[in-house]
């Protein structure tokens, strides 16, 4: 049936087709008789990846196929949701291995975005964690992993969906003791503290930061940095040691409508930093949480995304090399000077990475909401220009409007992807409105 679809940022609104599939007999058909198809999870990602002419939704194809509870692997349907699994597998004494902000993606997207984590500075992103995973090509259904199909699998790891729609997908788990997590947390005055911070505390498994990004002067950058560390079973408190790998049961909140546009202002912005700033009244605060607030804050308030408007929003993250801070302080200053800050403005180091097409690379990535407004776009172009003066690039996963060029211009493989992307996507069948945009597969 056709209808409007947006993802998670609520823009673009685009007219698609949407099917769905629970066998794989019935997706095959449906790919050999159609052009122009792209596989969309739960929607999750921010811009239009995932969307297109023929929309292929995975979320009726999402069993659990196998879990090796000695040696943590488990395989699963590409419909499967992060929040689904870890159902599964925290009772039993494990966790994933990556995880991003969210638990309502699927394993198919978590693939397609290689998405990465509070710990890609220790331990990588997804792609690091996978075994094996089977694809449905322009050419065919294929199995493949780092070494069988190489080439394939590579391009499918961050590649957005291009390479045709992953089916199933086999990957490591990490052991755990409990489903708690051991958090610091550290006040910093301005970006030249929390950049120290991050560096002082590299050895702990899980960082990231918040940032304020409209403080001027020696508060620029001002920051909270969150570290955390997987509990022990000795460092839970009494009553949590009982069921150390159960977690009490919470309510959800929920925005019911979309709030109005004049909500979100520099004011209301800058009030809130001041008071999650203000909030925590000790420069260093330890204490042992969930997971689920650590990992997921947002999950616990749903269809947040509809604070940003009717009109949606963009979000905007980047990644610089580890030697370009004078290119953090560069883009930082510039919104501070625009006036456009975010509630969500969340700064993490990357350790190296140098795959294929996947976003990160060693160094500092920034993410940042902006509510879509008159002049927004000029704007961001501003900021692609830095980005790519200083070396870095924009994570796909999160566009909705960057510029071709800044696209090819910024991913040194490109070329190399888009060749994979023809010989397994011969006839351009998956494409969506993002690879049309950036004309990945016939330029």
């Amino acid at each position: 049936m056709r209808k409007n679809i947006a993802n998670w940022g609520n823009y673009p609104v685009l007219d698609c087709e949407e099917v769905s599939f629970s066998m794989e007999e019935q997706l095959a058909q449906y790919v050999d008789a159609h052009d122009n198809v792209i596989a969309r999870g739960n929607g999750r990602c921010y811009g239009d990846a995932s969307l297109g002419e023929h929309s292929i939704s995975t979320l009726r194809y999402d069993k659990a196929l196998q879990f090796d509870e000695q040696q943590g692997i488990f395989e699963c349907q590409s419909g499967l949701t992060l929040d689904q699994i870890l159902d599964i597998i925290v009772p039993r004494g494990w966790f994933l291995p990556v995880t991003p902000g969210t638990k309502f993606i699927t394993i198919g997207g978590a693939v397609a975005s290689d998405v990465h984590g509070k710990n890609h500075h220790s331990e990588g992103s997804f792609s690091n964690h996978i075994i094996s995973m089977n694809v449905l090509t322009g050419k065919g259904p294929v199995t493949c992993s780092p070494e069988t199909e190489p080439d394939l699998f590579w391009a499918t790891c961050g590649g957005m969906g291009l390479t045709g729609v992953i089916t199933t997908v086999t990957f490591r788990l990490k052991k755990i003791e409990t489903a708690y997590i051991r958090q610091k947390q550290i006040k910093a005055k301005n970006l030249d503290e929390v950049l120290q911070l991050f560096e002082e505390h590299k050895h702990y498994t899980y960082s990231m930061a918040w940032i304020d990004c409209l403080q001027k002067g020696d508060s620029f950058g001002r920051s909270i940095l969150i570290t955390g560390e997987h509990a022990t079973l000795e460092q839970l408190p009494a009553k949590a040691a009982q069921a150390p790998l159960t977690l009490p049961k919470k309510m959800k909140l929920t925005l019911p409508f979309n709030l109005p546009g004049f909500v979100l202002n520099n004011f209301t912005v800058k009030l809130f930093n001041a008071l999650y700033y203000a909030k925590n009244t000790k420069r260093v605060i330890e204490n042992t949480v969930p997971y689920e607030p650590f990992f997921y804050p947002l999950d616990a308030i749903l269809h947040w995304n509809r604070g940003y408007g009717k009109d949606g929003f963009v979000q905007y993250q980047f990644v610089l090399p580890m030697d370009k801070k004078d290119g953090l302080v560069a883009i930082l200053q510039k919104i501070s000077d625009k006036g456009w800050g975010s509630f969500l403005a969340v700064l993490k180091t990357f350790g190296p990475q140098d795959d294929l097409i996947s976003f990160p690379m060693e160094g500092y990535t920034l993410a940042l909401d902006f509510p879509v407004r008159d002049g927004l776009f000029p704007f961001l172009d501003e900021l692609d220009a830095l980005v790519l003066q200083y070396g870095g690039r924009l994570y796909l996963t999160k566009d909705a409007r960057m510029k071709e060029s800044v696209f090819w211009d910024s991913y040194p493989n490109a070329q190399r992807f888009h060749q994979i992307v023809k010989e397994w996507n011969p006839n351009g069948k998956f494409r969506s409105a993002q690879s049309d945009r950036l004309n990945i597969q016939f330029a």
